[in-house]
Formats: structure tokens, C-alpha cells, sequence
């Protein structure tokens, strides 16, 4: 076996053509011996010594020349421990989720030639505007026995539910932890928060154990499909911003990702966003200011109309955030409007963990109900909230489910239920395709109209010289905004001319009471019609109102109007 001096960066055991590269940081006076095994062997078939280098800082490096390493698997032993490499890009010994490894020990770095056709395939770079997103967990979204899919739980199941999400209207899928985390410990990790191996895709997330291979197939197969693949990267407190800049660089040079969602107290964002390489990836992270707002506005909370008036107009590319009602924090929608509180008792925390404050409203009764009262509210808040979220300018998310009535019973941290209340229960998606097909209505509605999902923020000025805004605001007097405090109702004017479109009128009114909202006047030849509403859904022919200067908005309902 030759060896000879390797090079520094990158980081990690990287296979060439001429053999094998190992760079590793180890402190200064620390011994460091690198331990080569073969698959399966218990002991090391070589050690090999690794000095320091007063050039290379804390760098440790090494190269094998002319190696033949595939299948090889590798770990360092540093002053007599051995560790894995927090670099190493594959992990063997974790292939079945929830098995302890079957050999004494610890779990290895793999040695992978990462050869892979990607058929000239490019990230999407779908702008920000045209997204429609969806959140999901790798194994949740399809372990569940009504998913019907061959390879449940892993890359495979998605590619398999893509025709789904392309019916639906979704465009990117923002995927919840796939590095190898360990599941098993003091507290069961079904999300995959806390220590990581951040640069090796989870292998028990693979049909046939070879994650690497199916994670870049699952991205090829969404770009085909037309769909962004974004990687959830929640690195902890302490983690290097050199070690969170090598990760993100290496998932996008390897693995064509479209972008991240980092944790942006841990993770450099500003200089993620900054950095050449990362030009045309989108670097995201999430914030729940959107969704509390718009909840608190849909339960018809006083003095939301303000902030509501902000999120619906804000554009979500410049600060790098993205709009959601639930997300896997938090209840899903359906609990959202089912239960006033967490129930998280199977969590094993006396009920502490989870969110306290939800925003949330069970519309009469704590959990299920029969009493149809109860259950017609519930269908039309969730009718609602989806109103919200996809006619705000901002990008939109979807957590995955909602469309469906997925419920986690209560339970607003299901970190640790790798069981039917943590995975999706496709069965819903039959008894309650009403729902799927009114989201899927939406979303079409969305794209058919720019005016709903500008480039730019809107700034309520006059873009054509037609003396119209852009964008303004009514109630139940045209131009006047309803800014009491106890206002719960909205009238939004979007001028359609001036981006090539119809113009909209979207009359939000929150409140247990119907309301009169004052109707623009549109140009000559010009009447408003009824588009959408939230008990008819998305009309297949708009209907022309017989009052053309204001009209009656039920309680608790949103409607858009067009003018054409």
C-alpha cells in the first residue's frame, strides 16, 4: 500500500483516480492513526499514522495511491478513541432504521466513489414568486400502510407520490433531516434534530442501501417532474460555520439540491447568501411570524388587521423566508382548528414539551366531533387558512397532509412518534378529496394570476400612469382602510393592468358577523365578477355581480372578485 502526503481540502475521504485522499482535523498533540476495515471485518486490516504538519494547522492528511477502496470503511482513533469522520459522506452499520448496529462498536465512514449520471441535470431555479412549496418528512410521508407505495419511507416513496404532488400544483419539496442521525438514544429522534453525520444521507432512507445513489436519483427525478428539492439542515449550536459552509457547498455541488434551510442562529446566513458559489441557490429559513398573524387573524382575533395587511403583501426572496400556516412544529391544520391545546402526553414529557402558545380554536368542541356545527366551522376555517396562505405574495408552504385533513391527535411535537400519529394516513386523501381538489383549485388559481405573485413587493403606487395603485386597501368605504382595533374584515385591491393581468379584488372578512365591502370602480366596459369564494371554492365560470358597488361578505369567509 502506498502512501504519500494528501491534500487538505476537501475534507474527508474523497476517491480519485489515483487512489484515495484523507484530510482530517485533529488538535495539536493529539496521536491520530487512521483504521481501514473491510465490510463487515470487526478488526482493521491497517493503521496507518497520521502526523501532524506544522504548514497544515490542526490538518491531518494522507493518500493511498492507486487504491481500490470501494466498500472500504474507515473510522480515526485519536489518543485512543476511535471516532467516526465528521466528514465522512456515506455511514455504514445504520442501513435498518431503529436496529442497534450488529457489531460492537461504532458505526463507520464507508469509502464511496460517487460516479452518477445526472444526464445533464441542472438546479431549477424556479423564481421565488412561482413557488408553491411542500414540507415533508422522508419516512413519515409515506411509512403508512394506505401510502401504497412499493418502498415506503424512503427517496424511493417520494418519487413514487410525484405525480401526486405534480397534480396538486406543487413545485418544490422541502424535505425535513436526511443526513444519518441516530434515531435511538435517551429520547427516540424521529425528526432528526441534534448530533448528525451532516455530509452522509441516511442510509435506512434508502431501498436498497445505497443512499448516496438514491438520493441524487430522487433529485434528477424532481427536476424532471419540474420540482425544487430543498434539504432542511438545522445544524446545533457549536457546529463551525466552516463545517455548515463545506456541508451546504458539497450537498450543492454533489447532490444539485436547489437550496437549504438553515437555522440562522447557528448557521452563517448573511454569508451563505453572500457566497459566489451558493449565487442561485436559495438559502432559506423559517419564521413564524406569517403564521402567527394570519392564525390569529382567521379566529378572528382583534387588531390583526394591520399585520395582515403586511404579510400578505410582503415578498418573501430578499430576507430568504417563506410563508406556512403549520409546519412540523406545531399542530398540523386540521388539529389547528380542533383542539385549543396540546396533547402531547405520549411523548413522555408530562405534556411540557411542544409550543404552548398555537394560536389555535377548536370551534366548539376539544378533538373529534360528530355535531356537524362543529365539523362545518372546521371545514370552513381550514378553507380559509388556505386562502390565506396561497393569496399572500409571499412564497408559499405547505406541510404535508394539510390538504387532506392529516391529523397528529392533538400532538404539536411529534419528534419522537416514528408511528401512525407522526406518519401521513393516506386514507384521508380519499374521504376527504374535496379538500385536495379546493387546494389543487387554488394553486392553479395562483399561477393563472401574476397580479396574485408578483416579482416585486407591491408599494401602492401608480406603475402605468392609469391613476391607480398598484396595490390598496378598503373596507367598508372604498379606499379607507378598516383599522380599528375590533376591525376583522379586509378589502384588498390588486391592479391587475399593470402586470398584464385582470385585476382582483379579495375581500377577507374574519368576523362571526357578515359585512359590506365597498366595491372599486373599474375602468370602462369593465364589471366585477365573483372567482372564488370560501364555501363554492374555485367557480369554473366567474359570475357577474348584480350590485357593482358593494357586496355582502358572509362571516368568516373570503371571496375574490375579478374585473374583466
Amino acid at each position: 500500500m502506498k502512501i504519500s502526503e494528501g491534500m487538505i481540502y476537501p475534507l474527508g475521504a474523497t476517491v480519485s483516480d489515483t487512489g484515495v485522499n484523507f484530510s482530517v482535523a485533529v488538535a495539536g498533540g493529539k496521536k491520530c492513526e487512521l483504521l481501514l476495515y473491510k465490510a463487515g471485518e470487526k478488526s482493521p486490516f491497517q493503521k496507518i499514522e497520521m502526523k501532524e504538519n506544522p504548514g497544515h494547522g490542526e490538518i491531518r492528511t494522507l493518500k493511498i495511491e492507486d487504491a481500490h477502496a470501494e466498500g472500504w470503511e474507515y473510522n480515526y482513533r485519536i489518543d485512543g478513541i476511535e471516532k467516526m469522520d465528521p466528514y465522512a459522506r456515506a455511514v455504514s452499520g445504520k442501513e435498518i432504521w431503529g436496529e442497534p448496529l450488529k457489531q460492537e462498536g461504532m458505526a463507520r465512514g464507508k469509502i464511496i466513489e460517487e460516479h452518477y449520471d445526472w444526464e445533464g441535470d441542472t438546479p431549477l431555479l424556479i423564481p421565488y414568486e412561482d413557488v408553491v412549496a411542500y414540507s415533508l418528512h422522508v419516512r413519515g410521508f409515506t411509512k403508512h400502510a394506505s401510502s401504497k407505495v412499493k418502498n415506503k419511507g424512503t427517496f424511493a416513496g417520494i418519487i413514487e407520490k410525484i405525480s401526486y404532488l405534480k397534480n396538486l400544483g406543487i413545485n418544490q419539496i422541502h424535505l425535513m433531516p436526511v443526513y444519518e442521525f441516530e434515531e435511538n438514544g435517551k429520547y427516540k429522534n424521529y425528526w432528526g434534530y441534534g448530533a448528525a453525520y451532516w455530509f452522509a444521507p441516511k442510509a435506512s432512507y434508502a431501498k436498497d442501501k445505497n443512499q448516496n445513489r438514491e438520493l441524487k436519483h430522487l433529485v434528477k427525478t424532481c427536476h424532471k417532474s419540474g420540482i425544487e428539492v430543498i434539504l432542511n439542515l438545522p445544524f446545533m449550536d457549536g457546529i463551525s460555520h466552516s463545517l455548515i459552509t463545506d456541508c451546504i457547498r458539497y450537498y450543492t455541488l454533489e447532490y444539485h439540491v436547489d437550496g437549504f434551510v438553515v437555522n440562522p442562529y447557528c448557521a452563517p446566513f448573511e454569508e451563505l447568501r453572500k457566497d459566489p458559489l451558493l449565487a442561485n441557490i436559495k438559502i432559506l429559513k423559517q419564521q413564524d411570524d406569517f403564521q402567527d398573524i394570519m392564525r390569529r387573524f382567521l379566529k378572528g382575533d382583534e387588531g390583526m388587521v394591520e399585520g395582515a395587511i403586511w404579510w400578505l403583501r410582503h415578498i418573501s426572496k430578499e430576507d430568504g423566508i417563506f410563508n406556512y400556516m403549520t409546519n412540523h412544529t406545531g399542530f398540523t391544520l386540521c388539529d389547528l382548528v380542533s383542539y385549543d391545546r396540546k396533547h402531547n402526553e405520549l411523548n413522555g414529557e408530562k405534556n411540557q414539551d411542544g409550543p404552548d402558545y398555537n394560536y389555535s380554536w377548536n370551534c366548539g368542541a376539544e378533538g373529534p366531533s360528530r355535531k356537524k356545527g362543529v365539523t362545518d366551522l372546521r371545514k370552513n376555517q381550514i378553507k380559509n387558512a388556505f386562502l390565506l396562505l396561497l393569496m399572500a405574495q409571499g412564497t408559499p408552504c405547505i406541510l404535508a397532509g394539510d390538504e387532506f385533513l392529516n391529523s397528529q391527535k392533538g400532538n404539536n411535537n411529534v419528534y419522537c412518534q416514528d408511528n401512525e400519529i407522526g406518519w401521513l394516513n393516506w386514507n384521508k386523501e380519499g374521504e376527504e378529496h374535496w379538500l385536495f381538489q379546493y387546494v389543487k383549485d387554488l394553486i392553479a388559481f395562483r399561477k393563472k394570476h401574476p397580479v396574485l405573485h408578483c416579482k416585486e413587493e407591491l408599494a401602492g403606487i401608480d406603475r402605468v400612469a392609469s391613476g391607480v395603485p398598484d396595490i390598496s386597501y378598503h373596507g367598508e368605504a372604498a379606499w379607507q382602510v378598516p383599522s380599528e382595533v375590533s376591525s376583522r374584515q379586509l378589502g384588498i385591491y390588486y391592479y391587475g393592468e399593470a402586470f398584464a393581468d385582470v385585476s382582483c379584488f379579495v375581500a377577507y372578512n374574519m368576523h362571526w358577523l357578515s359585512h359590506s365591502f365597498a366595491l372599486p370602480a373599474l375602468a370602462k366596459g369593465k364589471q366585477w365578477y365573483i372567482a372564488v369564494s370560501t364555501g363554492e371554492g374555485v367557480l369554473k365560470e366567474e359570475r357577474l355581480l348584480k350590485n357593482q358597488r358593494e357586496v355582502i361578505v358572509d362571516e368568516r369567509t373570503i371571496c375574490i372578485f375579478i374585473g374583466k
